[in-house]
């Protein structure tokens, strides 16, 4: 199959790059941008360890499509701290303790984003049903969910 152009944004750039149809957002990504946050798991959509915000809303890169991306809006965890000052979802999983190994905290964080972007002040359960698409074989998960519920008090 022939290569065709991809226009999008990609943390606040425009990009255009020719792609394979058959391409994921993730290889996209990662290969041709160098944008290595979003990790590379499970490729089921199963672990959330690639998950970016496609126009705001949380998807697993690996599972969409790049060429259905064109004119969209993409967030990946390279652009969400400042500089050296991290973003408070970052900065309270460090405090709370909510990073180990770190293979999932990028799609941690961006799943996150989203649920705080849309729930400004969730409760427990809330936020253990945005985070259920994103597994860890590290933490247990109650250190990330304080530290998400950290991030939203701090907010507030």
């Amino acid at each position: 199959m022939a290569s065709q152009p991809l226009a999008f944004t990609v943390n606040g750039q425009a990009q255009t790059v020719l792609v394979d149809p058959r391409q994921a957002l993730l290889d996209v990504l990662r290969g041709q941008l160098g944008l290595p946050g979003a990790h590379r798991g499970c490729d089921a959509g199963d672990c959330g360890a690639c998950t970016v915000l496609l126009d705001g809303q949380p998807v697993t890169a690996c599972l969409v499509l790049a060429l259905d991306c064109q004119d969209a809006q993409v967030l990946t965890v390279e652009a969400v701290a400042q500089g050296p000052v991290l973003h408070k979802v970052q900065r309270a999983l460090v405090e709370k303790g909510g990073i180990q190994c770190g293979f999932c905290t990028p799609g941690m964080v961006m799943a996150t984003i989203a649920l705080l972007g849309e729930n400004p002040n969730p409760t427990e359960p809330e936020v253990r049903r945005a985070l259920a698409g994103n597994l860890c074989r590290c933490t247990g998960y109650q250190k990330i969910v304080e530290a998400v519920l950290a991030a939203a008090e701090e907010a507030a």
